[in-house]
């Protein structure tokens, strides 16, 4: 079934809510996540920077994004690349300087692109200055900016809580003669967030960054920051049929972290962002409770712009019913959903969900049904070119994660590896060795290859944001009249007058689409799809008269 004709008018325009100065330009923006350490290697150490971020800036301008978010460069010791912070206030000299980091953002500004980075506010890093004066003593000013916790009488930690790395999320200090909870890597020891003081300290960071003239920011972790004073024990997870490889699977989360304290230092961080303007917020918020979550920290006007979790990131398949059903849990005047199909954390979705033989159709219908998504979206550095999963082997993994659970996690690391600007030695991505290889399989889709054919992927990728970023029902519009016919995948994008008609085919057969309604006009075809056939993983967007 089709979703149901309905009136529209010629125009494809932005409406007001979409204007670049209007303090709503991050709705429906469609956003470029880039990882610093795989982007562009300017200074041949292997490992990418700032510099190497500007030295593109025309190429993701082209693209037709409304602007990139530059996951963390801040001086760290680099235990989980990044997400480890000991300066909150400087760049990391593997990335670069502050003044690389301001030439970025002017060259993005430049270029009509805004700048989101990420704050890492759940923890910091084991060598930052506030946990050295925290861990000295139990009676210094930083003595509570951290959680702290006595032993059991027997010497075992104080609860059954457990990180997200492996093993207790505590661990011992011999100064303080206490233990420290971490809720991921033991040297990313959990702030406080409770305390006031904590929060001063953080709202001071983040007002460090809007001087320097970032426009958003992307909150990594939230729902972690706060902790049951009471330390309770977590209740054990029901079963479910699922192979968990973490002892962190094995709890509901309950006390560990999702505390309604939150929602306060939530306000309190709108307010000041709304001391400077149009800046764009945005929430990293996963475990039992996500959705419930979500909703709460985007709830009214004065908490965060949007949130986003790991729905798609970690869906083993991409099935119609699993589409309709994630985006039904958003409905009108719910707050704003953000979506990714890849990130720096998730295997490529390609390799997740397609066979081999298929993936070069199959990313182009996914990154249709991604642009017709309500909400803001995110694409991935490489998603863009159709990049794969890339194998790493024990010897060469950087992941802690993986390291530790070998071979039954799914390595980061595969879908970190450096961006192929060339098919040739190094990819273009560094003159030095890379962090990570490169492999041959994603060389030969590498930019400097795909701007050859109007067909490319690429190609493909920039006439699809260039029609989300000029067609109101799609950038801002409801999402109605979602169905779902074995698999069919068919909804409406309406704005106004605008109607537009959105199906997919996401199954590896063709699919002979009912209720097709005479007066419909063709917008987009992905994979020779028609209104009269859609074949294995194309896509069809209709304008309804």
């Amino acid at each position: 079934m089709l979703p149901t004709p309905f009136h529209h008018h010629t125009g494809f325009g932005m409406n007001m809510n979409n204007d670049p100065a209007s303090s709503l330009w991050w709705r429906g923006a469609a956003l470029y996540q880039i990882y610093p350490r795989s982007f562009q290697d300017v200074n041949g150490d292997g490992v990418g920077d700032l510099a190497g971020i500007t030295r593109h800036m025309d190429y993701i301008a082209d693209l037709g994004v409304d602007g990139i978010w530059i996951s963390p460069f801040f001086t760290s010791p680099m235990h989980d690349f990044g997400y480890d912070v000991s300066d909150y206030r400087d760049v990391d000299p593997i990335f670069g300087t502050l003044a690389d980091f301001d030439a970025l953002v002017a060259a993005a500004h430049e270029r009509g692109l805004r700048v989101i980075i990420d704050q890492v506010y759940a923890h910091s890093s084991i060598d930052h200055p506030w946990f050295a004066e925290s861990r000295a003593d139990r009676t210094n000013d930083k003595a509570d900016w951290y959680v702290w916790a006595d032993a059991k009488a027997d010497g075992t930690p104080p609860n059954n809580w457990q990180s997200v790395f492996g093993g207790p999320a505590w661990t011992w200090d011999a100064r303080r003669r206490q233990y420290y909870m971490h809720s991921f890597l033991k040297e990313q020891p959990q702030l406080n967030v409770h305390e006031v003081a904590v929060q001063d300290a953080l709202l001071d960071v983040a007002r460090f960054w809007l001087d320097r003239g970032v426009d958003g920011f992307r909150l990594d972790a939230l729902n972690h920051c706060m902790h049951d004073p009471l330390l309770r024990d977590n209740p054990p997870a029901p079963a479910d049929g699922r192979v968990r490889t973490r002892p962190f699977d094995y709890q509901i989360r309950l006390h560990s972290q999702s505390q309604p304290g939150v929602i306060g230092f939530i306000e309190r961080f709108r307010a000041l962002c709304d001391g400077y303007g149009a800046i764009f917020t945005l929430a990293e918020v996963g475990g039992d409770k996500a959705e419930e979550e979500q909703k709460a920290y985007t709830k009214g006007d004065g908490r965060l712009s949007s949130a986003y979790g790991f729905e798609f990131l970690y869906a083993p398949a991409l099935t119609p019913r699993f589409v309709a059903d994630t985006v039904a849990g958003w409905r009108e005047g719910e707050g704003w959903p953000c979506w990714a199909f890849e990130n720096h954390d998730a295997p490529r979705a390609v390799s997740r969900w397609c066979a081999r033989e298929d993936r070069d159709r199959f990313a182009r219908m996914k990154m249709a049904l991604l642009i017709a998504l309500r909400g803001n979206i995110i694409l991935y550095q490489g998603e863009e070119l159709g990049l794969e999963q890339d194998e790493i082997p024990f010897e060469l993994l950087r992941d802690p994660e993986a390291i530790a659970n070998w071979p039954l996690t799914l390595s980061r690391d595969g879908c970190r590896t450096p961006m192929p600007w060339t098919e040739g030695p190094g990819g273009g991505f560094t003159t030095g060795t890379p962090w990570l290889p490169l492999s041959a399989v994603n060389l030969a889709r590498a930019v400097d290859r795909q701007e050859e054919s109007g067909e490319s992927m690429l190609a493909h990728t920039r006439r699809l944001l260039a029609l989300r970023r000029e067609t109101v029902a799609l950038r801002t519009g409801r999402q109605e009249r979602v169905t779902v016919d074995d698999g069919l995948l068919a909804f409406s994008r309406i704005e106004g007058d605008q109607h537009i008609g959105c199906l997919f085919n996401l199954s590896t057969e063709a699919i002979t689409p009912a209720g097709m309604p005479p007066a419909a006009t063709v917008l987009l075809s992905v994979n020779d799809a028609s209104p009269r056939l859609l074949p294995a993983y194309s896509a069809l967007f209709l304008l309804y008269s």
